[in-house]
């Protein structure tokens, strides 16, 4: 590490700043928190420079860092070079003084003390008190807990509580705990806590964070529908941290004390990834990214890592990327001056375009490439919906909260195998299929993404040429989830944004799904909910009432004058999506 000497060393005299250098040769036995002589030495320094020293200490007791602050207040500069494994501690303890003025007898750690022990995850973390004599007063020692059970009983005082234990503060001489002893009980404790040896190593582990502000509701569906999401990208959640807060903190989102809780949290779980509830701005990433080691992601990109893996085609695949790399663009930031780059030739001299440039370039510039791809893809579409037109077949879109049933309706009346998953957005890529009805009608059903509350906006635009398949369809399904707890909220999310779209106006049915997971009681009552609504209650995955849904959307679809289709075999295959209109399948019977 050298012997430099950190922080504020600003306005010390070549004599001053010696001393501090000198402290690099001291040596702490390893047995020991710190040593008595070490100890007299810092205070002597620190009442000299009128500031506070602190000492970085290993756990052979040799001085890594020797760090100055101001009067009240000391940063530990960068570590480097140290184990970052999430679950074990940095095998760093810091050491650093307090000065106590005429007034103020005593010196506690304070937050910035504990933040440091939590977001390092230091070995533990001591202010030792200084007196305006320079003579060392006592010393105050905490570190983290492993396990809340941990130690119920020992030299601790009354305050601690479930993230961290103090010391009772005594003379330093008088310090009678064994480092090391210490150290390997905290760790052998960190390794023991039986939730870690569920967790698979090779799997992202996360801790989802809520921000509830003042009179919002609604906080129980966002924590069930943000686990769902983290479920479906295949993500462990290991533990969830909700925070009661006015507004959010412009740096941290959440509180500095609600941050500690998060990192002792991640501590005891080996957890590697934040997922926030709400967007977040790029420095609140940065932020939060720098001060915690660990990977830091919101609600947005969690969808739009959903979409990545979920998306089959090649439209699919261009959606998301274009969504991936809108989401990205104002996240890019530079790193480090080393990555300038100097073009050279006649012209091109000079500092050139820096790394962060080219990247911002390259990014506008496959965003352009891929919207043109889409644009064409999106012709295609239109032209096989005139096509379509032409035949006079009348279409019906499928549309709804995600996992409220949508698919697997779909397979059960087109006698298809479309992947119908029990997690968020099982379908991207939108699927038609006939469906014949028991009058001998023929119509084409369309399986289009599930809604979300708060849709990113990237996901709006890019799945545009996808929603595109609403606008020519003439009645649209909207499918709820009725067993689900909040399933009037998920119908207001879903026709806010047929709002948004301009589709509130067009034919709509609605169809309450999955009766068959209510009790007698709820479904009485769902009765009256589906008269209120005008909707039709089914079961798709048990069959129950299909052909009552059939019948109504005959009756929606075709006049009572209206003549009979035109025949099936007319229907050219190439007119048909994914094999859509190759086949047929008989009208659906309900054992209803």
């Amino acid at each position: 590490m050298g012997h430099n000497v950190f922080g504020n060393t600003v306005g010390l005299k070549p004599s001053e700043l010696k001393n501090l250098e000198r402290l690099y040769r001291r040596r702490v036995p390893p047995a020991s928190i710190i040593s008595h002589e070490l100890a007299r030495e810092l205070a002597r320094i620190s009442a000299e420079i009128n500031r506070q020293v602190g000492l970085l200490i290993n756990r052979k007791g040799e001085i890594d860092y020797v760090v100055v602050g101001t009067f009240n207040r000391i940063e530990i500069p960068e570590l480097r070079g140290y184990r970052d494994h999430i679950a074990r501690l940095k095998g760093l303890r810091f050491i650093h003084t307090h000065l106590l003025t005429s007034k103020s007898n005593q010196s506690e750690l304070d937050q910035d003390d504990l933040i440091d022990l939590a977001l390092l995850r230091l070995d533990l973390v001591g202010a030792l008190e200084v007196n305006p004599n320079g003579e060392p007063g006592k010393i105050h020692i905490a570190h983290i807990i492993p396990d809340p059970e941990f130690f119920t009983g020992g030299p601790f005082s009354e305050k601690e509580n479930q993230f961290f234990y103090f010391l009772k503060p005594c003379y330093v001489w008088e310090l009678r705990e064994n480092f090391l002893e210490l150290i390997k009980n905290l760790e052998d404790e960190l390794e023991r806590i039986k939730p870690l040896k569920e967790v698979d190593e090779q799997k992202d582990r996360a801790i989802l964070i809520f921000l509830k502000e003042s009179n919002e509701p609604y906080l129980e569906e966002r924590i069930f529908e943000l686990k769902e999401l983290a479920r479906t990208a295949g993500v462990t959640v290991v533990g969830e941290v909700v925070q009661k807060k006015t507004s959010p903190d412009p740096r941290y989102v959440i509180g500095k004390g609600k941050l500690l809780e998060v990192m002792v949290l991640a501590l005891r779980t080996r957890a590697n990834l934040l997922i926030f509830d709400r967007e977040l701005t790029p420095s609140q990433v940065r932020a939060l990214t720098e001060n915690t080691d660990l990977r830091v992601i919101d609600r947005t990109q969690l969808i739009l890592d959903i979409f990545a893996q979920r998306a089959k085609s090649k439209e699919g695949k261009i959606q998301v990327e274009i969504a991936q790399l809108k989401y990205t663009l104002p996240r890019l930031r530079a790193k480090d001056d080393a990555f300038s780059r100097l073009t050279g030739g006649i012209g091109g001299r000079g500092p050139g375009e820096t790394k962060l440039e080219i990247d911002r370039r390259r990014i506008k510039d496959r965003i352009a490439k891929l919207e043109r791809e889409l644009e064409q893809i999106s012709q295609e579409r239109d032209l096989r919906r005139k096509r379509r037109k032409k035949l006079e077949f009348k279409t019906v879109a499928l549309i709804g909260y995600t996992n409220a049933g949508k698919t697997t309706l779909f397979n059960t009346l087109a006698k298809s195998q479309y992947l119908a998953e029990d997690k968020l957005f099982a379908t991207l890529d939108p699927v038609t299929k006939a469906i014949r009805t028991p009058n001998n009608r023929v119509f084409l059903i369309t399986d289009t993404v599930g809604f979300i509350r708060n849709l990113p906006e990237e996901l709006k635009k890019a799945f545009k040429a996808t929603l595109e398949e609403l606008y020519s369809a003439d009645l649209l399904l909207h499918i709820v989830d009725i067993s689900h707890p909040e399933f009037e909220t998920q119908i207001e999310a879903v026709n806010q944004i047929l709002e948004e779209m301009g589709l509130l106006h067009y034919p709509m049915l609605m169809v309450f799904n999955k009766i068959d997971l209510l009790s007698p009681s709820e479904l009485q009552a769902i009765k009256l909910l589906s008269s209120r609504y005008q909707a039709i209650p089914i079961s798709a995955k048990k069959g129950e009432n299909l052909d009552l849904l059939l019948n109504k959307i005959e009756e929606k679809l075709f006049t009572p004058l209206g003549s009979l289709e035109k025949p099936l075999f007319e229907v050219e295959p190439a007119f048909a999506e994914e094999e859509s209109l190759t086949k047929v399948p008989p009208a659906h019977t309900s054992d209803v």
